[in-house]
């Protein structure tokens, strides 16, 4: 258990760290000063400054940063920057925060004087870098290790059709009666060829329950052996699963062997668009998730297996890779899972901060795009420039996205630990 949670941590990290590094090296390209680049929050355990940024390494090895000087524009003309009271606004004080961190003479290495494309640059290209990494994770396990599908090689043949070890003949499973047997590879069924066990499955539902012949490979040597199927009830749960629904189809009684199958590496981008996609249909949906996750505390109502976990419930997922015992279960099949997970973790990554509110990147990004549209805007129609967008107008409401986010960090800590997901 332990060293699969050291294993996530130091992933966890080396993501971070990649993360920051694809926000600072185009930083850096661009002439923007970078006054520090940091793994972890808290007190400083290790530093050193090269080419005026301080890298180091924090106490709490939860995250990290890279401090760009400069993020904030000055207030543009008749913007209200002192309350009724005269204090300075709170975006007026981060607007003066953010240059102080540039001394005499650097002005023009802050980060809001870049063009508005080069600002995206920046900005994306910490997303990006997860993005990529994830994609590298599928990769080796697609094309390099292979993941688990369903082959033609039966694992099992049912004793009886109720499941039970033991039953009178006319109770056997027509897998049984047939003479099939564990290890057995179906060539063919019904006279159709069979390579894989999608293929067996979709030509016993549609082959009815008449006797009929199967061919298989025992050993290496083709025997013809001839089955009759019959009606079974099945139920299936509905997709929104609040019911299920009960149908009949052919039974036969077996049950395929798991074989470790490598993919084309032209499929590796349509898997991790796949992935894209799923983790931002879970990101869509994260109030319902974190509600229902709530009410679980309270109710004892088990977790959506395929909900949201914290930080506690990942780093679980991980010692539970190697901690694992099984002869079945190998060191490369734990890599593969561990791979997976970090490949999952970094999507969720990506997609967590293209989401346009600030503190994330998301929300510099769409600073980025409005004020590129709108100077674009601007030279197409002779109109003055507009200048830099005014990000620092947008912190009240990341003030409240940083409370959203502890909140639902502790609350999935919480949860992780005290109902976790089975």
């Amino acid at each position: 258990m332990l060293l699969g949670i050291l294993i996530f941590i130091f992933g966890l990290l080396v993501t971070v760290g990649l993360h920051e590094l694809g926000h600072l090296i185009p930083a850096k390209k661009f002439g923007v000063k970078v006054p520090q680049y940091f793994i972890g929050f808290g007190p400083t355990l290790w530093s050193r400054t090269v080419n005026g940024t301080e890298y180091g390494i924090k106490a709490i090895l939860l995250g990290g940063y890279v401090a760009l000087a400069g993020m904030l524009a000055p207030a543009k003309p008749g913007t209200k920057t002192t309350k009724k009271d005269g204090s300075l606004t709170s975006a007026e004080e981060a607007r003066q925060q953010s240059a102080l961190e540039l001394e005499l003479g650097e002005e023009d290495h802050a980060f809001w004087k870049l063009p508005a494309r080069k600002k995206l640059v920046v900005m994306f290209g910490g997303p990006f870098v997860n993005f990529v990494l994830s994609m590298i994770c599928l990769t080796i396990v697609f094309v390099g290790i292979g993941t688990p599908v369903s082959s033609n090689t039966l694992a099992h043949v049912a004793t009886c059709i109720d499941g039970s070890s033991s039953c009178p003949e006319s109770q056997q499973s027509p897998a049984l009666r047939a003479g099939l047997k564990s290890g057995d590879r179906v060539m063919k069924w019904n006279n159709k060829p069979i390579e894989n066990w999608d293929e067996l499955y979709k030509v016993i539902g549609t082959s009815g329950t008449k006797s009929y012949p199967v061919v298989v490979d025992r050993d290496g040597q083709m025997l013809t052996l001839s089955i009759k199927p019959i009606f079974k009830s099945a139920t299936h749960a509905q997709a929104d699963k609040t019911d299920s629904v009960k149908t009949e189809r052919p039974f036969v009684g077996i049950s395929p062997t798991m074989v470790k199958e490598r993919r084309s590496i032209t499929e590796v981008p349509s898997q991790t668009l796949n992935l894209a996609w799923q983790t931002t249909k879970i990101i869509v949906a994260l109030p319902v998730h974190l509600w229902n996750t709530l009410q679980g505390l309270f109710n004892g109502a088990e977790r959506n297996p395929n909900g949201v976990v914290g930080i506690v419930g990942i780093a679980d997922i991980a010692g539970s890779i190697t901690s694992t015992e099984s002869s079945n279960y190998s060191f490369i099949d734990r890599a593969g899972d561990m791979l997976l997970l970090m490949g999952s973790l970094n999507m969720s990554l990506f997609i967590f901060n293209l989401i346009p509110l600030l503190p994330l990147d998301g929300g510099h990004i769409l600073g980025a795009l409005i004020e590129g549209i709108r100077r674009s805007r601007a030279r197409r129609t002779g109109k003055p420039d507009p200048g830099a967008f005014d990000t620092a107008r947008l912190l009240p409401l990341s003030n409240a996205v940083i409370v959203f986010f502890i909140g639902m960090t502790l609350l999935l800590v919480v949860a992780d630990i005290v109902n976790p997901i089975l």
